[in-house]
């Protein structure tokens, strides 16, 4: 991890400003104010493409689980996910 991650207080949503870039294995994400670039892996991918504002994390787990075809949705690694995301600046709550 990467610190302590903002708390997630609304929906979370993707910075703006990030240029997205799909990869073989997932996304590769440059933060130009950073200077940094990120390589989301499919699963990050998906939660990272989840975040519109509008759906809250529990909600993201639920696509997950419809994406993967789990049984139940993984809502601890859901919000592991999107922590790391926050932590890394590539997302921020509503």
């Amino acid at each position: 991890m990467l610190g302590s991650p903002p708390s997630m207080e609304g929906p979370p949503r993707k910075i703006e400003s990030l240029e997205v870039n799909e990869a073989d294995d997932g996304l590769v994400v440059y933060d130009s104010s950073r200077d940094q670039v990120h390589h989301l892996n499919p699963s990050a991918a998906v939660i990272f493409d989840l975040c519109d504002g509008v759906r809250d994390a529990d909600e993201i787990a639920a696509a997950l689980a419809a994406v993967y075809g789990l049984a139940a949705p993984p809502v601890a690694d859901t919000r592991a996910g999107l922590d790391e995301l926050a932590a890394r600046g590539l997302i921020h709550a509503g």
